[in-house]
């Protein structure tokens, strides 16, 4: 049994070699058959075995005969089967670097075709040619996909800001005039473009200065406007914080208590918090913007929203004074037409009062019922020479606090006059008593309880029937809340000119005032403006335009918009505000006034960011032209690509070729265990066709339940879930034909392995046993 394992073993070695030595044998003495039948036939001898012998006997040499064909073709097949042996071994190495390099190739191709650069490769020779050119197309588009995204995000982010700076830009122009309307078209469309999911809008409300505080007034959330007042104290929270720090809040880790965002499915707390001021160039705050988003904010995006703030706050500025000149402009008509209503009315009345002191010796009966009604209208009070309260009405009374004549009567004017008028008014006094020009005038009293009285005064000296002075009238009409909206209003005014540009001009266009911000504007001086005309201020090209524009404000057209003027350095000033007319009594046109804003700044920012627009067209031009160039590129490059997969694929086929020739059975499988290449030799081996195992579990060839034979089967080796795989190891085990018959072979088995992608072939040798 020994002896016959180790002449099992002793042919395995040998099998190429001793089957060509048996072939070259076999013909031998097929030849010395063959020849020993002719001599027969030529001698005309019976085919039998005494013929051979007979042959033989007369010629010995025919033993000779008889080995000699059988040892040299033996000879000759020994030799051939070691050349055939070296020759199979030789193409067995080449088909297995081959078949290395070309699933190395349709690895790299694929991750390529897909746009995937970032993978290792398994090829051994670095140098070659063409792994260099994959290497250098893959290093190429990993570099242009880089730059390419680079730059795309870039050009989109800038496109994101430019667009929407010149959409709120267009808001902010549209709706100039209602504040209620601005704020809400512009938190809806902020909302919207940032993607936010709620927001405020806060103004500062400092109309009254010791009761400051921060209104909301507008809301959104969740595409639906909220109608809500919400009134913070001032400093209060992070809108307060903002406002006084005058500085942008982001936080992007917002607890659950500070809000909860409200839809018909749910509740949730955002990601982030977004609180900007609107601030103004000169760093006033006028409000805040607050915006709770699921999505945490870039820095481009803040940095838009800020840039969108500062639109918003010179765009409330410019309303904010728009509306209270408009304010103060009507509060002045209505105040300067009462104003000379009321002095037209006292002028009457102090005519009237002065024909009926010349009449009152003659009638003074008449006197004392003009007295009577006097004390009905008319403040009127009486004093001796010396000063001293000698009568008060009833309205002198009220006015000034007191109940009772008791309380004033003896008591002398100078206690109803402020202290520091007492210099002033005893002038008056003097002239009065002395029997001078009387007096008339806006005069302020002091009240019982300190509160100042203004008065249209008249003090008239009353002479005895030889023409002396007896003693003082005083009438007055009450003008106190008057002359305050009179103060207030200068006051006003006072500050729109510390704030903005103001000047007045006659309906000719001649000036009749500049204030100073207006002349800083320009550069003049006030010695330099007099003798010019507003038409002196306006630049060449526009003055037909303006001159256009003020014939329609002198027939009641208001103006608003930019006017285009010239400095006295001949610089452009752009200002923008409005013209309006003032009239007279007689509803004439008194002056034209106008209150505007110096914009020439925003005017240059607003044509640089034109320039910049064309600046990033003509770079998106550009960069389509590059990417024509690039797509041109990459298709001559997936031509060559083609061209080089075609030559693998011939390659391929070649490769393949010559594998199903071989005469040892080889099976490839795959990673998932599928049998991909099963040429001529396994199909006779094993019986079955190539068509029905192809793409098929290798256990349907090597089923394991013939593995309980024994440890030897070929199923036991040749599967890829399997640890310790003998590799380029000769081993024999046996297999199971489409008979169920047990073959013994000799396997040798090879791996190959690329990525994720893994090939194990199984070179098969049928084991031959012959007996001689």
């Amino acid at each position: 049994m020994f002896n016959f394992k180790l002449n099992i073993v002793q042919k395995i070695k040998n099998k190429i070699t001793q089957r060509y030595t048996l072939f070259g044998i076999l013909a031998g003495i097929i030849f010395r058959i063959i020849s020993i039948i002719v001599t027969i036939i030529n001698n005309d001898m019976p085919l039998l075995f005494s013929s051979i012998v007979e042959i033989h006997i007369e010629n010995s040499n025919n033993y000779f005969f008889d080995i000699f064909p059988v040892v040299v073709m033996g000879l000759i097949g020994y030799f051939l089967g070691k050349s055939v042996s070296r020759i199979t071994k030789l193409y067995e190495n080449l088909i297995d670097k081959d078949k290395n390099i070309f699933d190395n190739i349709l690895y790299y191709i694929e991750k390529l075709r897909k746009g995937e650069t970032d993978f290792k490769d398994s090829f051994r020779n670095k140098d070659d040619e063409l792994v260099k050119a994959l290497n250098n197309l893959r290093n190429e588009l990993e570099l242009s996909r880089i730059e390419e995204g680079i730059r795309k995000k870039e050009d989109e982010q800038r496109n994101w800001v430019s667009e929407g700076l010149a959409e709120f830009g267009a808001i902010l122009r549209d709706t100039s005039d209602n504040l209620d309307e601005l704020s809400n078209r512009i938190i809806s469309k902020l909302v919207t473009y940032i993607d936010a999911k709620q927001a405020g809008f806060f103004i500062i409300e400092d109309s009254d200065k010791k009761n400051k505080y921060i209104k909301q007034i507008a809301s959104f959330a969740y595409d639906r406007k909220k109608f809500t007042q919400k009134k913070i104290e001032w400093g209060e929270g992070l809108i307060g914080a903002c406002i006084l720090e005058k500085e942008t809040i982001f936080l992007d880790k917002v607890t659950d208590s500070y809000v909860e965002i409200t839809s018909g499915l749910g509740k949730a707390n955002p990601s982030c918090i977004l609180i900007i001021p609107l601030k103004t160039e000169d760093g006033k705050v006028l409000g805040a913007i607050e915006l709770a988003s699921f999505k945490i904010y870039k820095n481009f995006e803040i940095n838009f929203v800020e840039r969108v703030a500062e639109s918003i706050a010179s765009t409330i500025t410019t309303l904010k004074i728009n509306m209270q000149t408009e304010n103060l402009l009507k509060d002045s008509r209505l105040q300067a037409r009462e104003l000379t209503k009321q002095e037209e009315k006292m002028r009457r009345n102090v005519e009237e009062m002065q024909e009926l002191q010349l009449e009152a010796s003659k009638q003074s009966e008449e006197f004392v019922s003009f007295t009577n009604s006097v004390n009905h209208t008319m403040i009127r009070a009486e004093y001796s020479k010396t000063g001293i309260l000698i009568y008060a009405n009833t309205k002198f009374l009220s006015i000034l606090g007191f109940e009772s004549n008791s309380e004033v009567e003896g008591r002398h004017i100078t206690d109803f006059i402020n202290q520091k008028d007492h210099i002033w008014f005893n002038n008056i006094w003097e002239r009065l008593i002395s029997g001078g020009k009387h007096f008339e005038g806006d005069m302020k009293h002091v009240a019982k309880n300190n509160k100042e009285v203004w008065t249209i005064s008249t003090y008239v000296s009353v002479r005895d029937f030889e023409g002396n002075p007896e003693k003082i009238l005083y009438l007055g009409i009450d003008t106190t809340e008057a002359k305050k909206q009179s103060l207030d209003f200068e006051g006003q005014i006072n500050a729109l000119n510390h704030s903005s540009l103001k000047a007045e001009f006659s309906p000719s266009g001649n000036i009749i005032e500049f204030n100073k911000k207006y002349l800083d504007a320009i550069e003049y001086e006030q010695e330099e403006i007099e003798g010019k005309t507003v038409f002196d201020f306006i630049k060449n090209e526009e003055k037909d335009r303006f001159i256009d524009i003020w014939n329609k404000i002198k027939k009641g057209i208001p103006f608003e918009g930019r006017i285009l003027n010239l400095s006295k350095s001949k610089k452009e000033v752009w200002i923008y505000g409005a013209y309006s007319i003032a009239k007279d009594m007689y509803d004439d046109i008194a002056k034209i006034i106008f209150i505007g804003n110096n914009i020439t700044e925003q005017h240059i920012i607003e044509q640089k960011n034109i320039e910049q627009t064309v600046q990033l067209k003509r770079q998106e031009e550009k960069l389509k032209q590059a990417k024509t160039h690039l797509s041109k590129k990459l298709q001559q490059s997936r031509e060559e690509m083609k061209s080089q997969f075609r030559e693998i694929e011939t390659v391929k086929l070649l490769h393949e070729k010559t594998l199903e020739g071989m005469l040892d059975a080889i099976v490839t499988i795959n990673q998932d265990n599928k049998i991909e290449f099963f040429n001529k030799a396994a199909e006779e081996l094993w019986g079955i066709e190539k068509d029905d195992i192809l793409n098929k579990d290798i256990f349907e060839l090597l089923p394991k339940e013939h593995s309980k034979n024994g440890d030897e089967y070929l199923g036991e080796y040749f599967r890829t879930d399997k640890d310790n795989i003998p590799i380029n190891t000769r081993k024999e085990v046996y297999i199971m034909n489409n008979e169920n018959e047990q073959t013994y072979v000799l396997m040798t088995l090879s791996e190959a392995g690329l990525g994720l992608r893994y090939r194990l072939t199984a070179f098969i040798q049928r084991i031959e046993i012959e007996f001689f």
